[in-house]
């Protein structure tokens, strides 16, 4: 396994050495809770005896595992007097290399069942919605994500500051993984299958960004969620979180280009083909214009509409039956719908194209051809993204 040398992959490498020895013991519990801790005096008893109680009613034979990275405050001995009475409970203290992601990873390569679910500290994630991950993952899901952002999950007592950030980070994470609406949450649920042997490099706060960039992972499933603010302590939001975040997106992408395997590389050839096909377009309309209106005599105009008619119905049987490779639903009804809802994007991205055009040349005094390309750019990612969301959207 190739292993570049800075600090994340590093510590990379010896999780890696650790989910062997955790190999040797997974089954000794049904599922592993880990909870990532610095500093937590105020929540970290009262979010133990919840998740212990959760286990309890649900028939879990669950394992919790806290992972702190030196607290100074009294967290340490508190989580030591727990385990000391609970035969399930145990604590790990990372004495460097600390951060929440890498002390989840450290949790993963400890832990002692097949099922590894991460949970806050703080109550931001419910504790009674585990059994529902568990469940997920019995039921052949590779991955449960808590999402916040599909029907039914929500935000509760954010500052407007904090749910910028956030949608930022998520938007930017979906260019990634389209299909994952909260593909930065926190509390999710994994196989360990997915993660053993995964050259995580973990840094800041969004670990499952790494799992889903670089773990062996084909299915997933998510269930909604209403985060809520912290209860007790602070916020360990700093503005050095966005940096992390921008390095770790850098890190997947490499990997991705590099082994040039994974969801995001499948989504990367999705994109190009999607390109190939519109470029394929511009000749089918270019062509057809041409014909009709030189050789067949039609007027002009009316040439242009066909031909951008005809283009359009080129683009989406190419798209459908190898961009997006829906042609294995062959159900009349859904292919027309497909098709309709393609024709509508299409039209859009038609008005986006020209209204940039428009107002890029004639507003703004901008040369007309740097203006249309740019609409063209423009009209293609939403035409992409749109179609990605809506038309060709497979759960």
């Amino acid at each position: 396994m190739e292993m570049q040398s800075s600090p994340g992959n590093v510590w990379g490498s010896i999780s890696l050495s650790l989910l062997e020895e955790g190999n040797a013991t997974a089954d000794t519990y049904d599922m592993t809770v880990i909870i990532p801790t610095f500093n937590e005096e105020g929540n970290v008893a009262a979010i133990i005896d919840a998740v212990g109680g959760v286990f309890q009613k649900s028939g879990i034979r669950g394992e919790i595992l806290v992972v702190d990275d030196s607290s100074s405050d009294r967290t340490i001995p508190i989580v030591e007097e727990i385990a000391g009475r609970n035969g399930n409970v145990r604590l790990i203290v990372r004495k460097e290399d600390h951060g929440l992601s890498q002390s989840v990873v450290e949790g993963f390569g400890s832990a002692r069942s097949d099922i590894l679910q991460v949970i806050d500290a703080d109550f931001s994630h419910p504790p009674e919605l585990i059994p529902r991950f568990y469940e997920a993952i019995r039921d052949g899901a590779d991955i449960a994500i808590g999402s916040r952002y599909m029907k039914g999950g929500n935000i509760e007592q954010w500052p407007l500051k904090r749910r910028i950030i956030s949608l930022g980070a998520t938007a930017f994470g979906r260019i990634l993984f389209p299909e994952v609406t909260d593909p930065v949450s926190g509390f999710f649920a994994v196989r360990r299958d997915v993660v053993s042997g995964a050259p995580l490099a973990p840094r800041g706060y969004k670990i499952l960004m790494e799992v889903l960039g670089k773990g062996q992972w084909h299915s997933f499933v998510e269930i909604p969620f209403v985060f809520k603010d912290r209860e007790e302590g602070e916020s360990k939001l700093r503005l050095d979180t966005m940096v992390d975040y921008l390095r770790q997106c850098a890190g997947i992408v490499r990997f991705t280009v590099t082994r040039r395997a994974g969801p995001v590389w499948d989504e990367w050839l999705k994109i190009l083909r999607f390109g190939f096909v519109g470029l394929s377009g511009i000749f089918v309309n270019t062509g057809l214009l041409y014909a009709l209106t030189e050789i067949a005599g039609f007027y002009y105009l009316l040439s242009a509409a066909i031909a951008i008619e005809v283009s359009i119905v080129n683009n989406f049987i190419w798209n459908d039956i190898w961009t997006f490779k829906s042609a294995r639903d062959l159900r009349f009804g859904r292919r027309i719908s497909r098709f309709g809802s393609f024709q509508a994007v299409s039209m859009g991205g038609l008005v986006i194209n020209m209204g940039i055009l428009y107002l890029l040349a004639e507003v703004a005094g901008v040369y007309y051809l740097v203006a249309n390309l740019v609409g063209i750019f423009v009209a293609f990612v939403w035409n992409y993204m749109v179609n990605r969301h809506i038309t060709w959207m497979t759960r």
